[in-house]
C-alpha cells in the first residue's frame, strides 16, 4: 500500500514527464517556460525532472502559455507530433494572485469544516505550518499536495480552476469550440448560416419554457394547422 509521500512523490514525476512533453511539442525553451510559470529556469529544471511539483495557478499559466487544455495534466496522453502553436504569456503577478485566492478557499473549507490545521496535519501529513502558509497565500501550493488538501476538504479540483480571469476565459473558449466540434456535422453547418439566427434564438426561448408552457404552445400549433 502506498504511503501519501510515496503517492506525492510519483504523481510529482508523472507530472515532470506531462510538462517536459508539452515543452518540447510546442518547441519551448526551458527559459521561456520558467518565465511564464513565474518561477526561475533552474526551479523550472527541476520540475521536469520530477523533484519539484508546480503549483496550481504554476501549471495554469504554463498551460496557458503553450495553448493546451489545463486538463491534460491528468492524463497519460503524449502531446508530440500534434504540431506547434504560438504560445500566450501570463504575468507573474496573476499567478501570485491566484495563489492567495487558492489558499483563502482551502482556509473558507476548512473552517467550514470545523478542522484545525492540528486536524488537517494528521489527515495528510502536510505539517500544518506549512497548510497555513498555503492558506494565507504565502507559499504555492504543490499540485500532489493540493490534491491531497482537496481530497480531504471534498473540494474537486475543478472548482479551483481560474473560472473568470484571462485565463478562465480563454479555458471556457476551448471547452465551448471543443463541444461545438463534437456536435454532428450537420447541426454544426446549420449553426454556421447566419440566415438560421432567428431558428436559433427561438430554439433559446423555448428551452426556458415550462413543460405546460411548451404543451400549450405545440396545442397552439397544432390548431392553427388544422
Amino acid at each position: 500500500m502506498k504511503t501519501i509521500q510515496q503517492a506525492t512523490q510519483l504523481r510529482t514525476r508523472k507530472l515532470g514527464l506531462l510538462i517536459y512533453d508539452a515543452r518540447i511539442s510546442r518547441n519551448r525553451s526551458v527559459e521561456q517556460c520558467a518565465r511564464a510559470m513565474g518561477i526561475t529556469p533552474a526551479q523550472y529544471e527541476q520540475i521536469e525532472a520530477g523533484l519539484l511539483a508546480p503549483s496550481l495557478p504554476q501549471l495554469e499559466a504554463f498551460a496557458y502559455y503553450l495553448d493546451i487544455p489545463l486538463e491534460h495534466f491528468w492524463s497519460a496522453q503524449s502531446l508530440l507530433g500534434q504540431g506547434l502553436q504560438e504560445p500566450f504569456e501570463q504575468s507573474p503577478a496573476y499567478v501570485a494572485l491566484r495563489h492567495k485566492i487558492i489558499g483563502a478557499r482551502l482556509r473558507m473549507t476548512r473552517q467550514t469544516l470545523n478542522l484545525t490545521l492540528q486536524q488537517m496535519e494528521e489527515k495528510t501529513a502536510i505539517p500544518k505550518e506549512r497548510i497555513e502558509s498555503y492558506e494565507l497565500g504565502e507559499k504555492a501550493i504543490p499540485l500532489p499536495e493540493l490534491e491531497i488538501l482537496t481530497d480531504h476538504l471534498q473540494i474537486r479540483m475543478e472548482e479551483l480552476f481560474d473560472q473568470r480571469g484571462p485565463i478562465g476565459q480563454w479555458r471556457a473558449e476551448r471547452i465551448a469550440i471543443q463541444r461545438f466540434m463534437e456536435l454532428p456535422e450537420d447541426v454544426r453547418e446549420f449553426i454556421c448560416k447566419p440566415v438560421n439566427l432567428p431558428y436559433l434564438k427561438l430554439a433559446m426561448r423555448l428551452s426556458e419554457l415550462s413543460v405546460e408552457k411548451l404543451r400549450a404552445v405545440a396545442e397552439g400549433l397544432l390548431e392553427i394547422t388544422y
